[in-house]
């Protein structure tokens, strides 16, 4: 692997520079982008508070992991794709009546042609998820094999399924299938769900250049260095249309098809799909692999921004030959180094000034009864940021933001899931940034951003007339921050 310009890839910098500034304009939230031709990487860039070595939480993106994991035990002769899944779960399936359910195959499974839509497990509050999984007691179902239907609890069974046949948890497995081979980092692991098992579906935490490295081996069919590490037959189906997902036949970029736990997209290209804007999307017709990681939790149009424009940009615009090193080219290049240097993590946009701020500085507003179980709010201003105090089920909490910029500490709300998920952790806080702006005069937009293990995004709207407070909280993350959904009113008390 080696750093090259984007001219010697056969990509205009000023293209390049152009899809980072899309990605802005678009007020996207981004942690980091790589871009690459063949080994050779032609751009990569953090947005502060991000860096190289920061364990990003991958989401769905985990499940192309199994997905080589399951190729690996295929190869290895210890499982066949078209055995039913329940044969090694028998106990936890015993007690299940439907027959579809009991007909499903690994290879439907990886084909998320599953019988049953999975159920709810963060709700449930299960202590063992696979039995959850085999228990499913949904009176409908349908033949597997047959339709389409996005299924992450499948998913999670097939890591769990990785498990059970070899004694190890399935990132331990890939290390030495794989990982060492590669050159993944040694801290890159995966989050547990009740009962023990690797929460496969979800929560695979490693670097942006972990996710590179993978989806270059997977791009070049198993090979690496010019060693075939897993059999090419399988990466070959896995990356290609298995069965269709465009039940609307809206054509768009995801729904092209899908493989084995990856997804179709333009071109004959295929990816690595992740909640929330995690992606590693490779174009083997051009020999071109982006990475992007970042929190769009929420903002539903963003994949088809990304995938669109970088398509536009710099996969429809791509060179068969390297471009000419000029002074032309020379100056493109200090221009995109000029405007990535400085990137920061997305923050709130208004006005980061309002004559309202002194009116309502320090005022204390008690709450009407609310769905947040908020009893009082109190708003202190300084140069450049402020704090938010507010008292909740809990106790007093504090919740500081920047103006014009982020904040970054730790939210202030206790015992969100850690190591385990779905299960309360006792002392444990997320870090998050936190940044406001002025949408109208009398009107104070709070964002916060989850920037942990887990991500997530709050939004906290604060109108204010007269004496009289009103409020907004709205919230995209997976099994947390519940407590800051809904309206509240509040009254200033001058006492």
């Amino acid at each position: 692997m080696y750093r090259i310009t984007p001219e010697k890839a056969g990509i205009c910098s000023a293209n390049v520079q152009k899809f980072i500034e899309f990605l802005e304009k678009n007020q996207l939230s981004t942690h980091d982008v790589i871009l690459s031709r063949g080994n050779d990487i032609f751009f990569e860039a953090y947005w502060e508070p991000f860096r190289p070595d920061f364990l990003h939480r991958m989401y769905s993106v985990s499940k192309s992991f199994v997905s080589l994991a399951i190729g690996f035990l295929e190869q290895e002769g210890k499982l066949d794709l078209d055995s039913a899944v329940w044969e090694h779960f028998p106990e936890e399936l015993k007690n299940q009546t439907d027959e579809n359910m009991k007909q499903t195959t690994i290879r439907h499974m990886l084909m998320m042609s599953t019988a049953k839509p999975g159920q709810g497990w963060f709700t449930a509050r299960t202590d063992d998820r696979v039995r959850f999984y085999f228990e499913n007691d949904c009176p409908w179902s349908r033949p597997s094999g047959t339709v389409f239907e996005y299924d992450s609890t499948g998913s999670f069974v097939l890591a769990a399924l990785v498990e059970r046949i070899t004694g190890q948890k399935f990132m331990d497995y890939l290390r030495g299938k794989l990982f060492d081979k590669i050159g993944v980092s040694k801290e890159a692991h995966c989050l547990t769900c009740p009962g023990g098992h690797s929460w496969g579906d979800s929560a695979v935490l490693c670097t942006p250049m972990d996710l590179w490295k993978v989806a270059r081996f997977v791009m070049n069919k198993g090979s690496w260095n010019g060693r075939q590490i897993l059999n090419r037959e399988y990466l070959e189906l896995a990356t290609t249309k298995q069965i269709d997902n465009d039940h609307w036949q809206t054509v768009d970029y995801n729904t092209q098809g899908y493989g084995y736990q990856f997804w179709m997209t333009y071109q004959n290209a295929f990816a690595f799909v992740g909640m929330g804007s995690q992606y590693a999307v490779c174009v083997p017709d051009k020999d071109l692999i982006m990475v992007i990681n970042g929190d769009n939790q929420g903002k539903e149009i963003a994949g088809k921004l990304i995938f669109d424009s970088f398509f536009e940009l710099i996969v429809n615009t791509a060179a068969d030959e390297a471009l000419p090193e000029d002074e032309n080219a020379k100056a493109r290049q200090e221009a995109l180094a000029a405007a990535t240097a400085d990137l920061k993590l997305a923050f709130a946009q208004g006005s980061f000034k309002s004559a309202c701020a002194e009116k309502v500085n320090d005022v204390t507003y008690k709450m009407a009864p609310n769905p947040m179980g908020i009893t009082q709010m109190r708003l202190h201003f300084e140069k450049e940021g402020g704090t938010l105090f507010y008292t909740n089920a809990q106790g007093d909490k504090q919740l500081h933001f920047g103006l014009g910029c982020n904040a970054f500490g730790s939210f202030p709300q206790e015992g969100y899931s850690d190591q385990v998920g779905s299960v309360y952790a006792p002392g444990h806080f997320y870090k998050c940034a936190a940044s406001a702006a002025w949408t109208e005069e009398n009107k104070l937009f709070i964002k916060v951003q989850i920037i942990d293990d887990y991500f997530g995004n709050l939004s906290i709207v604060m109108g204010f007339r007269d004496d009289l407070l009103g409020v907004y909280m709205c919230k995209c993350a997976e099994d947390f921050l519940d407590e800051y959904t809904g309206f509240a009113s509040g009254t200033a008390s001058f006492c």
